[in-house]
């Protein structure tokens, strides 16, 4: 009885107690076995359904196009999906169990990924035999409010990379082909209005007047193409002048001016006194502050106020603009200048 008890509490829930005696000891025997046989049914039962469940957790995680690594809290590694295993260019069975650091040690990527640098988002890596990109996310595995493990989550950003750069070259072309038909538009306009080839009516006039100004609206907007595809290939040529404050303000205001008004929404200027001339690209100085009020414009409610504040601070000028409309959620603002966020 005694050997039978050492046994279930060591969880060999197949011992059993054979007695031939019809009395109290054949008794608990038949008890004993009872219970034995119910634990060890329970055991195989929850065994299976863990097991099941192990087993479909797994699978979800290794359909994942994305590279997930799981840690326990001390920086054991559980487990590697097949995404990191050929990311990492680990076996998940060679490094279960071992601590990440180690690991790190004989593999730089995994240094990198353990690394807490909330400004390094976006990794390079060479995966799929090409140049890949990466966004890393650590999640915080928690039980009861208590962090016991971190799951790190590589998504494969390479598609959205090829289709950017794609879109820019495409821009640019696009763009710098227009501009010689444009500027031969133009300059077709303007012999038109040359009395030497002849007199014009007062509506041809008008009709050319209109053409030249459409023209000039087009090339304003090819060389603003341009301008995209050179911030986003990191090739933008900044132009860096003596200007007015007042003057940016005052062209930033007049281009939103027709959006504003459709809404009903007024556009309260407030500019600070004597303020002194900056020192920088008036036209994309520009261009950042029509962006900043196109937003505002399109997140506030019709009837609503926009405040346009230009002040001296310190040795700098200061532009802001505040807008009443439902704002962004705290939580996303940490992201909003990600790349395809």
């Amino acid at each position: 009885m005694s050997e039978g008890i050492t046994e279930i509490a060591n969880k060999n829930y197949s011992k059993r107690i054979y007695l031939e005696q019809q009395d109290e000891f054949g008794d608990l025997a038949e008890a004993f076995n009872t219970m034995a046989e119910k634990l060890d049914e329970y055991e195989n039962s929850n065994l299976a359904q863990l097991k099941f469940e192990k087993s479909r957790i797994e699978t979800i995680i290794n359909q994942m196009k994305d590279g997930i690594v799981g840690l326990d809290n001390k920086k054991n590694i559980l487990f590697l999906n097949e995404v990191a295993e050929k990311i990492l260019g680990l076996k998940e069975a060679d490094i279960m169990n071992k601590y990440a650091p180690d690991v790190a040690l004989k593999n730089d990527l995994m240094r990198t990924l353990l690394q807490e640098d909330p400004q390094r988002k976006e990794l390079k890596i060479y995966a799929d035999n090409k140049e890949s990109y990466f966004n890393k996310d650590v999640l915080n595995v928690t039980d009861n409010n208590v962090v016991i493990g971190k799951v790190i989550v590589l998504r494969n950003i390479t598609p959205f990379h090829e289709l950017n750069e794609a879109k820019t070259n495409f821009i640019a072309t696009v763009s710098h082909e227009l501009k010689t038909p444009i500027s031969s538009i133009k300059m077709s306009a303007q012999l038109l209005t040359d009395e030497r080839i002849g007199a014009l009516s007062d509506e041809q006039k008008e009709l050319i007047a209109s053409i030249r100004e459409d023209v000039g609206r087009l090339l304003k907007i090819t060389g603003e193409l341009l301008n995209m595809t050179q911030v986003e290939t990191g090739n933008i040529q900044l132009k860096y002048q003596h200007t007015a404050p007042e003057k940016i303000i005052d062209q930033a205001i007049r281009t939103v001016k027709m959006q504003a008004q459709q809404k009903e929404i007024d556009l309260r200027l407030t500019i600070g006194n004597n303020l002194p001339a900056i020192n920088a690209d008036a036209e994309k100085t520009t261009w950042v502050l029509i962006n900043f009020l196109t937003n505002a414009i399109k997140y506030s409610q019709g009837n609503s106020v926009i405040e346009v504040d230009v002040q001296q601070k310190e040795n700098q000028t200061a532009f802001t603009v505040t807008d009443h409309g439902k704002g962004i959620e705290k939580k996303y603002l940490p992201k909003i200048f990600d790349r395809y966020f």
